[in-house]
């Protein structure tokens, strides 16, 4: 029998594009009812879309392979966004109230608002997680209802490129599917993974992928930091592959021999033996422990850098919890205290949430983000004929309604009757612009992202005028996202012009100063202070303006000139005062 209450949540892996359909139970676990995924490594890098066709290509493969698997047709799905620009910046917005002010649920939005305009040069917000809230002297997560006479609250925004989510929405909306709603993937593996003591008690999660590593700090059940560090599993590979290996067998011997720590005894006779693959190569097994070690003491050290920067490293109660692929390396734990010198280390192959149903899903730490971008999902997923109340036919489209048919005997009720010629009643046509609007969306993503905005806005206007029901929902979101790419744009314009309004501002300024300077310069050598001259030169020089540095040369030359010429006319007076003397000397003689 086909399912027709789910939900659907994709995952852009570096490796894999994930789907799963399933529902939410009362109990709070997860009952999958599909599962279908597509090797991702030749379109998706560290987690960022770079080859949009061939994603659309395997985003489709995975859905209508979800489709068959429900026997249900899928109208959106979920989708986790993550990748390499992913990171959390901090910022804070302050109000001055009156004297002994209660604090309303209004004051709180107007400042969320303001947090959310803040400018972000080649970013966009994704997501905000408010921090504490400072009340006078006090830090609270909840001031709706106390007074002051101000208020700071404090903001953790998580960011990303705006072509993140650009690319997604392109790529969806090539496949005919829509989006019910983004989830930031950092977050969707914590609600998975992490447990309300951890992240109450404060603790940092890993989630060693394969392009990437993410860190997450949570601390009195706030998230605190994240930050997504370009290095994962493939690099260990690939230094592997440095040895004059296979990429396929360099991974098979990472997942079957390499350990992320070793620990040797003082004394202990090392045995050191070749690894093989099918007879096809040979490593040592001490040059594989070397190189595997010192990828891993890197990514880790990276960790522990992001965990410093938290400003928490001091506070995590409750330690580190790993969880991703390079989790099941062996005394991966040991490696992360080795380094960190946090002693308490949890390994999460599988979250805390309950998981049912006929599944293949690995448990290896691999599946946690899915899970948890499912179990954010709210509406259900599946194609319902809005006509009917029930789902459609996933293989074929909405039937036409049959027409109903006269019966003969009503035609022919009286035959003694003249029957009434009537005219047929004109048709009334109905065109279907549903794959007209579909090319405007496309022609509008693809004008976003190539940030012609304003030509995108009046594409969006045309496909709007269609009345297409099924397009409604994205040519708003299109809209939105136009507009707000519209102003984030002019307002960047602004800011550009602005500085360079200031720096020819100050270039002026430095140019009336070094004119300043010049003329000063020009009066010392005409009063013969040629040393003085020399020093405002010099001065005037620091400036470095073109236009001046002609000047400073001329005035220099002019300067040796006047000293050479103002040294002969010495030479010359002195040789006619001795020319004088001979002269006058000779005379008396005679």
């Amino acid at each position: 029998m086909a399912a027709t209450d789910f939900i659907v949540a994709i995952e852009l892996g570096s490796t894999e594009i994930t789907g799963i359909a399933g529902k939410k139970n009362a109990d709070g676990s997860v009952n999958i009812l599909a599962h279908s995924s597509e090797k991702s490594d030749d379109c998706i890098k560290k987690g960022v879309i770079y080859n949009l066709d061939k994603t659309t290509q395997k985003l489709t493969s995975v859905i209508k392979d979800l489709e068959n698997k429900l026997q249900a047709g899928i109208k959106k799905v979920y989708i986790g966004v993550g990748g390499l620009s992913l990171r959390s910046v901090k910022n804070s917005e302050t109000r001055q109230l009156g004297d002994d002010t209660r604090i309303s649920q209004a004051i709180i939005d107007s400042m969320m608002e303001a947090n959310m305009d803040t400018p972000l040069m080649d970013y966009e917000i994704l997501a905000v997680e408010p921090q504490e809230y400072k009340v006078g002297n006090n830090l609270l997560t909840e001031p709706v209802g106390t007074t002051a006479s101000s208020i700071e609250g404090n903001y953790l925004n998580i960011i990303a490129r705006p072509s993140v989510k650009q690319n997604i929405r392109q790529c969806l909306s090539h496949t005919g599917y829509e989006i019910a709603g983004f989830t930031i993937s950092p977050m969707a593996t914590a609600d998975t993974v992490l447990t309300t003591n951890e992240k109450r008690s404060g603790c940092a999660l890993i989630d060693f992928g394969a392009d990437t590593t993410t860190v997450a700090i949570y601390k009195n059940n706030i998230l605190r930091h994240v930050c997504v560090i370009p290095l994962g599993g493939n690099n260990i590979t690939k230094d592997i592959c440095s040895k004059q290996i296979e990429e396929d067998d360099a991974e098979l011997i990472k997942l079957r021999y390499a350990s992320a720590y070793t620990e040797h005894k003082e004394g202990e006779d090392i045995q050191d033996f070749d690894i093989t693959i099918d007879g096809k190569f040979s490593i040592q097994s001490r040059v594989l422990e070397d190189i595997v070690e010192a990828r891993v003491n890197e990514i880790i050290t990276n960790v522990f850098n992001q965990i410093k920067l938290s400003n928490y490293s001091d506070s995590l109660m409750a330690g580190i919890v790993v969880t991703g692929g390079v989790s099941n390396m062996p005394n991966i734990d040991k490696a992360i205290t080795n380094i960190t010198k946090i002693e308490k280390v949890r390994i999460a192959h599988t979250g805390e949430t309950n998981v049912s149903g006929n599944t293949n899903l690995p448990k290896d730490g691999t599946s946690n983000t899915i899970i948890g971008i499912l179990l954010s999902g709210e509406e259900n997923c599946c194609r319902v004929d809005p006509r009917k109340g029930h789902q459609l036919d996933f293989n074929e489209e909405t039937q036409p309604e049959k027409e109903e048919k006269t019966s003969d005997s009503e035609l022919s009720d009286n035959s003694t009757t003249t029957p009434v010629q009537q005219e047929p009643a004109p048709k009334v046509e109905i065109v279907d612009h549903t794959k007209e609007c579909h090319q405007l969306v496309i022609k509008a993503s693809q004008l976003i992202l190539s940030r012609n905005y304003t030509e995108a806005l009046e594409v969006l206007a045309k496909a709007k005028l269609m009345n297409v029901e099924s397009k409604a929902r994205e040519i708003e979101s299109l809209e939105k996202e136009a507009q707000r790419l519209l102003e984030e744009a002019e307002r960047v314009i602004k800011i550009k012009e602005a500085q360079q309004q200031a720096e020819k501002q100050r270039e002026k300024q430095r140019k009336e100063e070094c004119d300043k300077i010049l003329e000063e310069a020009i009066e010392l050598i005409d009063k013969e202070h040629y040393k003085s001259a020399k020093e405002r030169l010099e001065t005037a020089k620091s400036y470095n303006i073109p236009e001046c540095n002609v000047i400073i040369e001329d005035l220099e030359e002019k300067i040796i000139k006047t000293q050479k010429n103002k040294k002969r006319s010495i030479f010359d007076r002195i040789k006619q005062g001795m020319t004088k003397a001979s002269e006058e000397l000779f005379d008396g003689i005679k």
